[in-house]
């Protein structure tokens, strides 16, 4: 059974980049992030956020929306996803994703909703919801024993 969800307040970047951090710090070396929220709601800046925690220049990370994986080098490998644009299932599988999910990198995945079914069963997914100009509310969820040990110290951090 999964360990009750996080909720994080962030009402202002730079509480987005304290998320960002943290996520950074404790994720393990592989990992897959679900990212999910409407157009605007901020998945793209809080993958900006953990990119540059992760010694990744935070201006090359973009919204692959258009080229749907953008991979990036720090003292981690990124690999940035974008799902808005797949048509089904299919189509987000011959990207070639679920090779990543075997790398030791971080997999982050904007739009996960729309191919839930694709992602691996052991993932933290992160819905963002707009409830301000500025402030967002994000909810972590933990699937997996590795994951779940992962979300309390990512609340600790916090």
């Amino acid at each position: 059974m999964p360990s009750a969800p996080l909720i994080f307040i962030s009402h202002s970047e730079a509480d987005t980049q304290r998320l960002g951090q943290a996520l950074a710090a404790e994720l393990p070396l592989r990992a897959t992030v679900a990212l999910n929220g409407t157009l605007g709601a901020g998945k793209t800046r809080l993958v900006q956020a953990l990119a540059a925690a992760s010694g990744i220049d935070r201006q090359t990370v973009v919204s692959p929306t258009f080229v749907l994986v953008q991979e990036y080098h720090g003292v981690r490998t990124i690999y940035h996803v974008d799902a808005y644009r797949v048509r089904d299932d299919d189509e987000f599988m011959t990207l070639g994703v679920d090779e990543y999910f075997y790398e030791d990198a971080l997999v982050l995945i904007e739009w996960a909703e729309r191919v839930e079914s694709c992602l691996p069963t052991e993932r933290l997914t992160i819905d963002i919801e707009v409830t301000g100009l500025n402030e967002r509310t994000c909810t972590l969820s933990a699937i997996g024993s590795e994951l779940e040990a992962t979300l309390a110290d990512i609340a600790l951090r916090l």
